[in-house]
């Protein structure tokens, strides 16, 4: 199981790509790379999860507590790119409700 993260600042906002596994092995280099990101105040944080393939309640936890973080220094965070199965994990844990998650909406077929 392996995870990476890497940031690119572009139009005054900071992207965190994340991608891979966010398991109880691999949440400490996430939440490594995210402690790394020095918030200041009206930071606008963007992290892209569209090439995360599974995530459980720790990587929640990690996701959890930059959020807190960054609402205490001022600055905003969205998570975008969930799949089905982490859109879902955030919905049943009534995260979804609490962050600022971008969520694609499903054009239903017309027949």
């Amino acid at each position: 199981m392996d995870m990476a993260i890497h940031f690119k600042e572009l139009d005054n906002k900071l992207y965190g790509f994340v991608e891979g596994e966010i398991d109880t092995y691999t949440a400490s280099r996430l939440r490594e790379g995210l402690e790394a990101v020095k918030i200041t105040e009206g930071l606008e944080m963007v992290l892209d999860l569209s090439k995360v393939n599974y995530m459980d309640s720790t990587g929640l936890g990690v996701f959890v507590a930059f959020y807190k973080r960054t609402l205490r220094e001022n600055g905003k965070v969205k998570l975008v790119g969930l799949s089905n199965r982490l859109q879902r994990l955030f919905e049943i844990t009534g995260l979804s409700d609490l962050m600022d998650i971008e969520t694609v909406k499903k054009v239903e077929s017309r027949k």
